[in-house]
C-alpha cells in the first residue's frame, strides 16, 4: 500500500542540509526548505539550549506559514573549553556565521591543549498536526590540529569521529549520513514516521 504523501518545510535556508536529510527520508516525505515557501526571514536563534532554537524555529514556520514543519540545531561540544562553542557555534567568531573563522578560533582556543575530546550534538524538533516531537542524535570524537578534507560544511574539517582516521569533510555524504549526529537524529525522526 502507497503512503500518502506528507509535505514537511524544514526550517533552513542551507540547500546542502536539505538535500542531506531528503536523502535520508522515506520517499513519501517531500521536504521544502524556506525558500520554497518563500520565508526569507532569518529565524532568530536566541534560545539558551540546542531545543530551545529548534523549537523556536519550527514554531516560527508553523505559526506564520500554517505548515507542518521540522527545524534542528547543532552544537559541537568541546569538552576542554567547557561544552563550547555550543548553542554558539554557528556564531562563534562572530555574527557573519563564518566557518573558516569559527574553525580558526577553536583551534586557536585548543593550542598546545592535549584533551581535544568533541561531540556533535543535533536536536530536531517536529511539529506534525499541532504536536511536538523531539529527537537527538550525538556522535563522539576529537578535534583534530588542522584540517582535513574538502567535503562537508561547518567544523567536518576539523572534527573526527570515534574511531575512524578520518575527519566527516575526508568522507562521502553517504559516509558521513551513516554515522553524523543529525543522521542519528534523523533515524529517529525517521522510526517515528515509520511506526
Amino acid at each position: 500500500m502507497k503512503k500518502e504523501a506528507i509535505t514537511l518545510v524544514f526550517a533552513t535556508q542551507n540547500d546542502n542540509k536539505a538535500k542531506e536529510i531528503q536523502s535520508l527520508l522515506p520517499q513519501h516525505i517531500i521536504v521544502k526548505t524556506l525558500k520554497d515557501i518563500g520565508c526569507d526571514v532569518d529565524i532568530p536563534e536566541n534560545q539558551p539550549d540546542l531545543k530551545g532554537n529548534a523549537l523556536a524555529k519550527a514554531n516560527y514556520v508553523v505559526t506564520n506559514f500554517n505548515s507542518n514543519c521540522f527545524a534542528d540545531d547543532t552544537g559541537l561540544e568541546i569538552e576542554a573549553l567547557n561544552g563550547e562553542p555550543g548553542v554558539y557555534s554557528a556564531r562563534y567568531a562572530g555574527p557573519e556565521k563564518n566557518s573558516q573563522k569559527n574553525m580558526d578560533l577553536v583551534l586557536e582556543k585548543l593550542k598546545g591543549e592535549t584533551n581535544r575530546r568533541a561531540q556533535f550534538r543535533t536536536v530536531i524538533a517536529l511539529i506534525l498536526d499541532d504536536e511536538t516531537h523531539l529527537f537527538e542524535g550525538i556522535v563522539k570524537g576529537e578535534i583534530r590540529k588542522e584540517r582535513a578534507g574538502a567535503d562537508g560544511f561547518g567544523y567536518d574539517p576539523i572534527f573526527e569521529p570515534e574511531d575512524c582516521g578520518r575527519t566527516f569533510a575526508e568522507m562521502s555524504m553517504e559516509e558521513k549520513n551513516t554515522m553524523s549526529h543529525r543522521g542519528r537524529a534523523l533515524e529517529k525522526m525517521v522510526a517515528f514516521f515509520n511506526s
